[in-house]
């Protein structure tokens, strides 16, 4: 089922609505849907260079208006909606333990979630479900899903198809340890100041 899905979501790259399908892809993988936007983003920046940049933006914002979505799932509808999705992608056995320690934390989970494959829906129905200020889960995703996006754009748009080779190689090693670097950097800032 995932990949008549992906092999769907990657034929719209191609179709003369793709800015919009991106952005609706961006915008449900936030909160529910299965497939990382990538997938259409990194097609498009290879077919259009020069609108890498645009391309990442529509991500950007539709992703952050998605994690909205997943927070009101997990604010309001978690006993319903907000469960079933958990449940899907097996998570919700670990979930209350990681709900508990959430807030603690939970700017640098959403940091490190919006850059890297960990599931952002997962994240954003979590920030919803234990009432973490929306200011911190906006913020946070804003930077995170930015730095993701206008990365992976910036390097398709100017490498090209080699770039993609190694992307598609490497994507999950290659977030974390940005994600790792990305979230340090905030840490020594913090640490410093």
């Amino acid at each position: 089922m995932i990949k008549r899905l992906y092999d769907w979501m990657l034929d719209k790259a191609g179709h003369r609505h793709a800015s919009k399908w991106l952005a609706g892809f961006s915008f449900t993988e936030s909160s529910f849907f299965p497939i990382p936007p990538d997938v259409l983003l990194a097609p498009m920046c290879l077919a259009k260079p020069e609108k890498s940049l645009w391309y990442a933006f529509i991500c950007t914002v539709a992703s952050v208006l998605g994690a909205l979505l997943g927070y009101a799932i997990g604010y309001f509808l978690f006993e319903t909606i907000g469960i079933a999705i958990l449940e899907f992608y097996g998570v919700t056995d670990k979930f209350e333990l990681f709900a508990q320690n959430f807030n603690e934390q939970g700017w640098i989970v959403v940091l490190l979630a919006g850059f890297t494959p960990l599931p952002f829906k997962i994240i954003t129905i979590a920030a919803g479900s234990t009432a973490m200020p929306l200011y911190i889960l906006i913020f946070a995703a804003i930077i995170s899903r930015a730095a993701r996006f206008f990365i992976v754009a910036i390097l398709l748009g100017r490498f090209g198809m080699p770039m993609k080779t190694w992307i598609d190689r490497n994507f999950a090693l290659a977030t974390t340890v940005g994600g790792i670097l990305f979230v340090g950097g905030f840490a020594v800032v913090r640490w410093l100041v």
